[in-house]
């Protein structure tokens, strides 16, 4: 039973989404799910049942590349407690490789897909094909395979993510699943997500195009190339990973770290702003502006998990089909529809219980040159408003007043204060904020032109 389920109305039209995502995409089965403020508030599944007898949210699919974002998860708690730097390259962790043209990349780049390495390793398709050892992957793909130079452009990699999950093996010492269990499944409750698959699983469907007929898919250990898209998980479980995504957990990543991986790295020309790639995370337009997470596919499945953080809502889907629909469009349609049946409701607001000794005299209006800023208290941080629009928010942060947002975001907000104490005029950089415009008293650039 869910916290604070959605009416019944919205559940009959989220339901008619995945029905159409269903029927058109002739899917064997599909089950979804969606989440706001943390907490899962519906859940639905249509078609044929993926495994007879059993609760379609207790059947394990395969979620693809939704794994490599467990990956990324272990790269950046390892870049967080300052075992690894993401510009150092992963030969500084698999010395042996060291002069290898693929280890030599970033961790960064290699995050971001945008090293320039191939899309698929050398040899059979891997997706289907029994995996080997990381030595037989590196020793079958020397480097003449990349297709771009690093930082050249966005060229997704699946070899990108195995050494990315060889690197978190070899700092942690234990294999990659055993790190991504001990680190990010146990801590979040997600019991049901397995390397292989375990209790009731949907077996991966591959539909005829013409004739209609259901062709099995096999199960495939991708041993080395695991990191990028072995993982099982339920319908419930995903729902619960789409929560961490949302809000952050203590005991994997916080917000404000899943916040910089979910800020734009590479892109493709192509897509122009409808998509871009984060530090490990698919970037989509749409929501409220961002969607993070990732699509996933393997032989036989389709998956997707996105997350609108401003929304604090979140929407997964699963299938057993190899083709047919684009579960990334059904989760926008679905957290679409919720948002129009049952809007977000905003941040309540609080009173400021006190403004900090470090903004003493700040809030206020303020001009840079002639244009006005208003600088208000929004609980313990100063927003400035330029036509009544956000344009810059700041915290205080050991006595320092640091951008958090906007143009000024990094920068100090320096308050000058006169000898009495009152505030004569603020500085960012050479932003210079005065109290009347052109202030003579202030600096240039807040003087007056050509002074």
């Amino acid at each position: 039973m869910t916290k604070d389920p959605v009416a019944p109305s919205t559940s009959r039209r989220l339901l008619a989404v995945l029905a159409r995502a269903q029927s058109r995409g002739r899917l064997p089965s599909v089950v979804a799910g969606l989440v706001r403020d943390g907490e899962p508030v519906w859940f639905g599944s249509y078609g044929g049942p993926a495994v007879t007898g059993h609760d379609p949210l207790d059947v394990q699919y395969r979620i693809g590349s939704i794994t490599k974002t467990m990956t990324a998860v272990l790269v950046l708690q390892l870049e967080r407690d300052r075992r690894v730097a993401l510009d150092d390259p992963a030969s500084a962790v698999l010395t042996e490789l060291a002069g290898h043209p693929y280890a030599d990349q970033s961790l960064r780049t290699l995050l971001a897909h945008d090293a320039g390495l191939q899309s698929e390793p050398a040899g059979s398709w891997w997706e289907r094909t029994p995996g080997g050892s990381f030595v037989d992957l590196m020793a079958a793909n020397d480097g003449t395979g990349a297709a771009f130079g690093a930082h050249e452009r966005f060229h997704y990699s699946n070899l990108g993510y195995a050494v990315l999950g060889e690197v978190a093996a070899r700092v942690l010492g234990t294999t990659w699943w055993e790190a991504v269990r001990a680190r990010v499944l146990e801590p979040l409750g997600m019991t049901r997500t397995a390397y292989l698959p375990e209790g009731a699983a949907a077996q991966g469907r591959s539909v005829h195009p013409y004739d209609g007929t259901l062709l099995d898919e096999p199960a495939t250990d991708n041993g080395a190339m695991a990191p990028a898209g072995q993982l099982w998980a339920t319908i419930t479980d995903l729902a619960t990973y789409a929560a961490f995504l949302g809000q952050g957990h203590p005991d994997v990543l916080s917000a404000d770290a899943l916040a910089r991986a979910f800020a734009p790295q590479s892109g493709s020309p192509e897509d122009g702003l409808r998509s871009a790639h984060g530090l490990g995370f698919q970037l989509f337009a749409g929501g409220s502006g961002t969607l993070a997470g990732h699509t996933g596919s393997m032989p036989g499945f389709l998956a997707t998990v996105l997350v609108d953080r401003r929304r604090r809502t979140g929407g997964v889907v699963l299938a057993n089909a190899t083709t047919g629909f684009s579960p990334a469009e059904c989760v926008i349609g679905l957290l679409e529809e919720l948002e129009r049946c049952e809007p977000t409701l905003a941040e309540p607001w609080r009173p400021t219980e006190s403004v900090p000794a470090e903004l003493a005299g700040v809030p206020g209006v303020w001009h840079w040159g002639n244009t006005p800023v208003v600088f208000a208290m929004e609980g313990e941080e100063l927003v400035g408003l330029r036509n009544g629009v956000e344009a810059y928010r700041f915290v205080v942060r050991d006595g320092r007043v640091v951008g958090r947002t906007g143009y000024h975001a990094g920068e100090e907000l320096h308050v000058v204060r006169r000898p009495d104490g009152s505030v004569g005029h603020l500085e960012a950089a050479t932003f210079v904020y005065t109290r009347t415009p052109y202030d003579p008293e202030a600096p240039i650039p807040g003087g007056a032109p050509g002074r």
